[in-house]
C-alpha cells in the first residue's frame, strides 16, 4: 500500500534526494520535483497529463490525408503552399502528409512516389 505524502511528511527539498537515489540520471530536474511535489500536496491524485486547451494534434487525420491525396490526383505539381491555401490545412501538416503519409517527395518541382 502506498503512502500519500502527508503520510510521508517530506518537503520538496527533502523529496529530491530520496528520487535523485533512486532514479539517478533518469531522475526529473529540481523544478519538475517541486511542481509535482505541490500538485500531489494539493490533492492531486493522478500523473497523467491533463486535458490540454488549443488545437489538437490530429490535423494530419486520415480525412485530411485522403483530401490530400485526391487533390494530388488531379495534379501533381500543385505546391504544398497552393494544397494549404485550398484545403485550409497548415503547409507543416501538408508538408507532413505529402511525405510521410502518402510517401511522395520533391523532385525537379513534381512530387513523385517514392522508389
Amino acid at each position: 500500500m502506498q503512502r500519500s505524502l502527508e503520510q510521508l511528511e517530506k518537503t520538496a527539498a527533502e523529496t529530491i534526494p530520496m528520487l535523485k537515489k533512486s532514479f539517478g540520471v533518469d531522475c526529473l530536474s529540481d523544478r519538475q520535483i517541486f511542481r509535482w511535489h505541490k500538485a500531489f500536496a494539493e490533492g492531486r491524485e493522478d500523473v497523467n497529463d491533463e486535458n490540454r486547451a488549443g488545437r489538437p494534434s490530429t490535423s494530419s487525420s486520415d480525412d485530411n490525408v485522403k483530401r490530400v491525396r485526391d487533390l494530388l490526383n488531379t495534379d501533381r505539381r500543385l505546391s504544398v503552399r497552393l494544397i494549404s491555401e485550398t484545403l485550409d490545412i497548415t503547409k507543416t501538416i501538408v508538408h507532413e502528409i505529402v511525405s510521410k503519409s502518402l510517401g511522395m517527395r520533391k523532385v525537379c518541382a513534381k512530387l513523385n512516389q517514392k522508389c
